[in-house]
Order: C-alpha cells, then structure tokens, then sequence
C-alpha cells in the first residue's frame, strides 16, 4: 500500500478548531514536511487548491499558497518522491495546465501528476468573476472530460484541435512532450465522478468515515472497483485519513477532545452553507457531510486516535481492503506528526516492512 502525506498548503491543515495547533502556510514548512516525507521512504505528497477560506475566528484556509508553483519548488529540493498539484480547471485553461504539469515533470525528472478539481464552492471563482452560474453543478464532469482529453492530446502529441461544447482549439502547440504519461487523479464521490476517474483517472480519493473505523471506506471502494470494471481499466482507491498519535490511548484521545472542544463554528457553520449549494448533482468533489457531529471539527473525514502500535494497526487493516491501493494522511501538528509516523508508527506496520528504516533511527 502506497502511502502519502496531504500537505498543509492552508492555514491550520484540516482541523477546524481554535484548540489546534495555529500555523500560516509556507514554503519552508512543506518543504521541511516532504524532504521527512521522502526520507522516511513515503510514496507521494499532494498539495490541493483553495481560493477562499472559511472565515471564522481562526480565518480558516484564509491563508492558502498555489498548488503548482509550490510543488515546482518542492520538486527542485527532493529527488524520490512522487508529487502531485491540484489543478482548478475552471479558472486554468487546459493548455496552459498542461504546460505548467510538463515543466514541474522536468523539474522533478519524472516525478509529478496532476490531481483535478471540478470546483464547487461558488465564492472562491464567484469572487473573480470566474463562476459559470450554478448549471455548472449538473454538468461539471460533462466540462473537466473535455478538459482532460485536450491535456491528453497535448501531452500525447504537442497539438490539439479539439473541439467541442466547453473547449475549442485552434492548432493549439505544445512541446516540448513531458517525459512520461503523467499520472491523473480525482476525488470524486458521485457515480459521475468516479466514472470520470475510471475512465481517465489512475487513482480516486475518497474519505475515511468515523473515528478509528479504518475499513468503513470499503463501500466507496467497492463502487469505484465497479466503475473501473465498466471502464475496462484498473484504478485503485486511496483513502483520506488524519492521525493523531501519542504515546497511548489515552494521551492522543485527550488530544482529540481538545480540538473538538475547540470547534470554531462559524468557519464549520459557513462551510456547510457552500456544500449545501450544490443542489443538482449530489455528494461530489470536496463536499462533506457536516450533519454529523462526531467529528465535524475535521470535515468529518477518517480519524485515527490511539497509540503508535494501535495506529499503525489500522494503517494495516486499511491496506485489506480490495481495491485500495493507498492511503493519503494528514496531521494534527505535522512536523511532529511525520516524525511520529516516520520513526514510531511505520516501522510498526506490516503493510510497510519493504521500506529502508533506516531514517527512522
């Protein structure tokens, strides 16, 4: 089972909380978070896209870099690792992001994919200008599978004459070619999503559920696997889960109850205003369930709560299940975080005995 590591391009990483640790996004901590991330012998690191924050009084993602021109960076300081850029299509021409994903695969000899994002939270393009009006929910992936086929025709060949209902090329030229097919991933959770995925995609993000419920992921799995299936090609699932780890139970569970204690509601509360706008196509990029209350505090995405032998347990029953071909973390404070992972919870999981412990010394 690969594993990654979802790097904080926003303020605060993914817990909404004034009780979490508090830090701003830059290049110094990403760099610092993926050179541990490829010396402890991690497969990839992925930075998302945001525009507009959540407010609250935490100005949660208020503060966001930009997901290409940081991986640029970061490819040119690590030599391992994969790393993949979230791209938002509707505010990045096709062939312009076809070209930015051809320089970073230079950068980083080989080493970059692009994840896609169909966009869904209106005031981050409304505010630009840049929002087709709200019919773009019902049509979304009709929109991003004419994007990817002119980047695939770009990279593939150098031109594109594509035409069609949303993207119309004109001789469009592109070279030099990147120097292997890159890689293509999604998140999407709708059936339109992930047959999207299964038709272009080499991977599909999909959320954990519950706290320490590796495996509730399966159903969303399984459906991918299907889609994948009618498609006539393989793409596994790789699951988003956030760890938090202490010496035991007990310590990293007090943790746990401080965040959510913590909860700042009117970053959560505006949230769940924007996932509630998509009213046409139904759970899909992005969006969360905010209705349950058990974790509201990080989107309500997989939780792992326990020891570092109890962790690093259920990182291992996560890889059973069929269809899953990764796992894609975040941390509650993630330069200790990757230390934890890298020299107390990894060295302890049995899906990962093929990796060089050595850096965990």
């Amino acid at each position: 089972m690969d594993v990654g590591v979802f790097i904080p391009i926003g303020n605060n990483g993914w817990l909404i909380s004034k009780t979490s640790p508090q830090y701003k996004p830059s290049f110094d901590l990403n760099k610092e978070i993926v050179v541990k991330a490829e010396e402890y012998g991690m497969d990839f690191a992925l930075s998302m896209i945001k525009l507009r924050g959540f407010g609250g009084e935490t100005e949660f993602w208020d503060y966001n870099l930009e997901s290409f021109t940081l991986m640029a960076g970061l490819a040119a300081v690590t030599s391992k690792i994969q790393l993949y850029a979230t791209a938002a299509t509707l505010v990045l021409p096709p062939a312009i992001m076809a070209r930015m994903a051809t320089t970073i695969d230079s950068i980083s000899n080989g080493r970059f994919g692009v994840n896609l994002v169909t966009g869904w939270q209106r005031p981050e393009y409304s505010q630009m200008g840049m929002w087709p009006g709200d019919e773009y929910f019902a049509s979304r992936y009709d929109y991003l599978d004419e994007y990817i086929k002119v980047v695939k025709e770009l990279w593939a060949t150098g031109k594109s004459d594509f035409k069609g209902e949303f993207f119309q090329m004109d001789d469009c030229r592109m070279l030099p070619k990147p120097s292997r097919e890159i890689p293509i991933i999604c998140a999407g959770q709708s059936a339109s999503g992930m047959a999207f995925t299964a038709k272009h995609g080499n991977y599909n993000f999909c959320f954990g559920k519950g706290v320490n419920t590796p495996t509730a992921f399966a159903p969303t799995a399984a459906r991918l696997q299907e889609a994948a299936e009618k498609a006539e090609r393989e793409v596994d699932s790789a699951v988003l889960m956030m760890v938090i780890a202490d010496e035991t139970d007990e310590k990293a569970m007090a943790k746990w109850e401080l965040y959510k204690e913590g909860q700042d509601f009117g970053a959560t509360d505006w949230m769940t205003q924007q996932g509630a706008a998509d009213k046409k196509s139904g759970k899909d990029t992005n969006v969360r369930d905010m209705t349950d209350p058990t974790s509201v505090v990080n989107f309500n995405m997989g939780t792992l709560v326990g020891s570092y032998e109890k962790v690093a347990a259920m990182l291992d029953e996560i890889a059973t299940v069929p269809g899953c071909g990764g796992v894609l973390l975040t941390f509650d404070d993630f330069i200790q975080g990757m230390d934890d992972y890298g020299k107390k919870i990894q060295p302890l999981m049995k899906s990962r005995q093929h990796i060089n412990h050595s850096a965990a010394v």
